[in-house]
């Protein structure tokens, strides 16, 4: 069995070089660099799936611009979610993230992604890391819980870290699907 062909150019995904994309490929290509300003990570992979891509690439922008959610608490979500799917990319990417602009100590950013215990200064961000916990692992959501997410995120919030949920494992799924590692780099383009 010949191993050169499972590994491409991001994990075992080969990246379709722009200049010989499909017409569809690269609408999906241009929507995503025009939403999100360059196509990272698992976006690359989901070329593949042009429809697709320009279904859920909305998704992944609103966070960036319009979440209800404060940078801090998406990281909270977010290095939550991609430390219990064990996504190499995806941890070492929002791990540094984490830090340099959700502003979380390093501290506190491994404790999310090693699944240990955190206790945070800001009680939104408390109950946003509460929440998403509970739901991650996965576990009921208390009424105790509800109420107080409910009181300091309100309804909207509440959405945005469940969905965010969601986001994070379809990204972690699709990288762990592709053999991605930390430190793939894929195609310049």
């Amino acid at each position: 069995m010949d191993d050169s062909s499972d590994f491409g150019t991001f994990g075992r995904f080969t990246e379709t070089p722009v200049d010989r994309m499909s017409l569809d490929m690269k609408a999906a290509y241009e929507f995503t660099r025009e939403l999100r300003g360059l196509v990272p990570g698992p976006h690359k992979i989901w070329l593949a799936n042009p429809r697709l891509s320009q279904t859920i690439v909305p998704t992944g922008a609103y966070f960036q611009t319009e979440s209800t959610l404060t940078k801090a608490e998406i990281e909270i979500v977010t290095n939550l979610t991609t430390g219990r799917w064990g996504a190499p990319y995806a941890n070492y990417e929002h791990e540094k993230i984490g830090v340099e602009q959700g502003r979380l100590s390093p501290g506190t950013v491994e404790a999310l992604i090693t699944g240990h215990p955190v206790t945070l200064d800001d009680p939104r961000q408390q109950v946003v890391y509460d929440l998403a916990s509970t739901l991650v692992i996965p576990r009921y959501v208390p009424l105790g819980l509800y109420r107080r997410a409910r009181a300091l995120l309100g309804d909207a919030g509440i959405v945005d870290v469940t969905v965010l949920i969601g986001w994070f494992t379809a990204v972690s799924m699709t990288l762990a699907a592709f053999d991605v590692p930390a430190d793939a780099v894929g195609l310049d383009q």
